[in-house]
């Protein structure tokens, strides 16, 4: 069985090196990364070494040219891998620079190895590969120590183990040269049979640490990707504050303005109701303006605040009516803090404060499929008309409504979310409607 390099053991050893280096450099194609380059030129190199065993007898002449020089540059392509598993340019930077010494060397060994061959002969290149494995191990074994030492990972260990494995088996295979071939076959093995038995051990245990690497960088990839989507959440909150935090102060403003109006105006009662109706929204303001988002509920009712203060500005007042779906369940509904106010003060202070008589705000919040459609509907002057009024108007742009819109649209990630602005006036009636739809619930 393991005397016959035909057997399908020792086909089985080859094939499964030839898939190993196939696998292992299709990979490379794929990410570049030099790791399976070096590791599957050293399979492929072992892979052919192995494979002479089955060459026919009249190419010996390739046999003796071939034998040693692939050895040399299996073993360099084997420092190459282990450079870079290990990353010993930055855990063993001294001692990185053997290594790469080693590579070298083992390369130079190559030509060195044909020409002798052309001039001196294969014994002669047999004694001085002797002479050279000799000193390769002695370096390799120091090499291991060092790594077990001062890398001290799972990775580091699995190497040596693996590489261990495949130098006690070689050295069995190598004693053919002090104890004859007939002492192996006698015992039922050929000498190479070792080497086959340390490759495919090594290069099964090399499989699973690479095995483990990808699968470390699969999780690394998942972590910054979820690393990245909180990051993402921060911004976006960061956004949604920044809008707010500019947009309340705009209200604030109006409001203390109101006041001061009152007091200039010596109406002492009103401005006493008008503070004490302002602290409440105050509060209020200062509850929801904790977090980038509000409830629908909490939303209607600092509203419900806010209108009653502007109710008290406006000459003659207004009404205010809201119309509710039943369907809705306000409470899981999720809106930016302060979310209908500027829209609000927009049909006040550009649509009815300029309208004579009766004046009303009608608000409307329906289920409309799977969103929220919110309608803001005054019988003020119009848009249109309150621009050709105030010049100032057709350059401005309502900075509280500007930034509700940017804020609704950032929390639903400018998913089906739409704002228009549209004048109904006719012949008759005159008006401003705003439609403002969003989604049900945040994707």
């Amino acid at each position: 069985m393991f005397l016959d390099f035909h057997s399908e053991i020792f086909s089985w050893i080859r094939g499964g090196l030839f898939t190993l280096f196939i696998y292992h450099f299709l990979i490379y194609f794929q990410n570049r990364s030099k790791l399976y380059l070096f590791y599957s030129l050293y399979l492929a190199a072992l892979t052919i070494y192995l494979t002479q065993d089955i060459f026919p007898e009249n190419w010996e002449t390739v046999h003796n040219y071939l034998n040693f020089p692939i050895q040399f540059l299996a073993y360099a392509a084997y420092v190459a891998f282990a450079r870079i598993l290990l990353d010993t340019r930055n855990f063993l930077v001294k001692w990185d620079g053997f290594f790469e010494l080693a590579i070298k060397v083992l390369l130079v060994l190559v030509p060195i190895f044909v020409i002798i061959q052309l001039f001196f002969g294969y014994k002669f290149q047999e004694n001085l590969f002797l002479v050279i494995m000799l000193t390769l191990t002695v370096f390799a074994l120091i090499s291991y120590y060092v790594v077990i030492t001062k890398i001290r990972d799972k990775f580091s260990v699995y190497f040596v183990v693996g590489s261990l494995i495949y130098l006690v088996f070689a050295h069995i295979s190598f004693a053919e040269m002090y104890l004859g071939e007939k002492t192996f076959l006698a015992n039922g093995f050929q000498p190479m049979s070792f080497v086959y038995f340390g490759a495919i051990l090594q290069s099964l245990i090399f499989s699973v640490i690479i095995g483990f690497i990808i699968k470390k960088i699969e999780q690394r990839s998942k972590n910054a990707e979820v690393r990245l989507a909180n990051k993402l959440k921060e911004i976006e909150e960061l956004k949604m504050t920044a809008l707010q935090s500019q947009m309340n102060p705009h209200f604030l403003f109006n409001s203390l303005n109101s006041i001061n109006n009152f007091v200039l105006k010596n109406e002492v009662e009103k401005a006493s109701d008008y503070i004490t109706k302002f602290s409440r929204l105050i509060r209020a303001i200062l509850n929801s303006s904790s977090s980038p988002m509000s409830t629908l509920a909490d939303e209607l009712g600092i509203l419900a605040l806010y209108v009653k203060l502007e109710q008290m500005r406006v000459t003659g007042g207004f009404d205010y009516v809201v119309n509710i779906d039943k369907k809705l369940h306000l409470e899981s509904i999720k809106v930016p803090p302060m979310f209908l106010q500027p829209f609000i003060e927009n049909a006040i202070w550009h649509g009815i404060m300029k309208k004579k008589g009766a004046k009303i705000i009608a608000l409307t919040i329906k289920e409309n499929g799977d969103k929220v459609l919110c309608i803001i509907k005054d019988n003020g002057v119009g848009i249109n008309s309150a621009k050709q009024t105030n010049k100032m108007d057709k350059k401005r742009k309502f900075y509280g409504a500007k930034a509700t819109e940017n804020r609704i649209k950032i929390l639903y990630k400018n998913e089906n979310v739409k704002i228009s602005t549209t004048d109904i006036s006719n012949g008759k009636t005159t008006g401003t409607e705003v439609k403002i739809s969003f989604p049900l619930k945040i994707s």
